[in-house]
């Protein structure tokens, strides 16, 4: 079983930048593609980044590329967002989630492991 942990978000104004936390345990999480999702209200899910087991592999939404940096430490079992130059429509809560068969995919559906999720909230 995998437990996953989400810690950063808040409250920051357009510009500024966050760097979420995404804290594991259980399984063998260095073995897992770990991702980050994020759903605003009345909306679906949607995907922002992904990272391989071995940091090879990184995807980003269009939204985010340029400005957000996911990275991993397998030794403290924890995945990184790094958030910059956060625009009001980055407004969400993000999840992180992880792909046990170490995939690299946008669909939700391929992660079975997912977060409560943290507030990130960018004022204009």
């Amino acid at each position: 079983q995998v437990q996953l942990v989400e810690s950063g978000g808040g409250l920051v104004q357009a510009g500024g930048s966050l760097r979420l936390s995404c804290a594991a345990s259980g399984g063998t999480f260095g073995t897992y593609t770990m991702g980050w999702f994020r759903q605003a209200p009345g909306k679906e899910r949607d995907f922002v980044a992904a990272i391989t087991w071995r940091s090879a592999g990184r995807d980003y939404s269009d939204a985010v590329k340029g400005r957000f940096t996911i990275s991993r430490d397998n030794a403290k079992k924890t995945v990184y967002l790094q958030m910059n130059s956060l625009k009001p429509e980055d407004t969400a809560v993000y999840f992180c989630a992880a792909d046990i068969l170490g995939r690299m995919s946008r669909r939700p559906t391929a992660y079975g492991y997912w977060g409560q999720g943290t507030q990130v909230t960018v004022s204009s």
